[in-house]
């Protein structure tokens, strides 16, 4: 359990959003979350996840002019 957990403040902060996208995060169920009273905590490996699921690689594009003929 070495996992830090961050309030949504924090997570706002490290996403770089207002408070308001973490909040609709955990109301829509789209991120793991854990509540202690009427505090509600984030893991950080939960926002590391998040990050990586939505992450889009670049496709890389050949180049017209380049192809060989058989």
């Amino acid at each position: 359990m070495n996992d830090r957990h961050l309030s949504v403040d924090q997570v706002a902060e490290l996403l770089g959003t207002t408070a308001r996208f973490p909040r609709r995060l955990i109301e829509e169920r789209r991120i793991r979350y854990v509540k202690v009273g009427r505090h509600v905590r984030i893991p950080e490996s939960a926002v590391r996840e998040y990050i990586a699921s939505r992450t889009v690689e670049p496709i890389r594009l050949r180049r017209p002019g380049l192809r060989r003929v058989a």
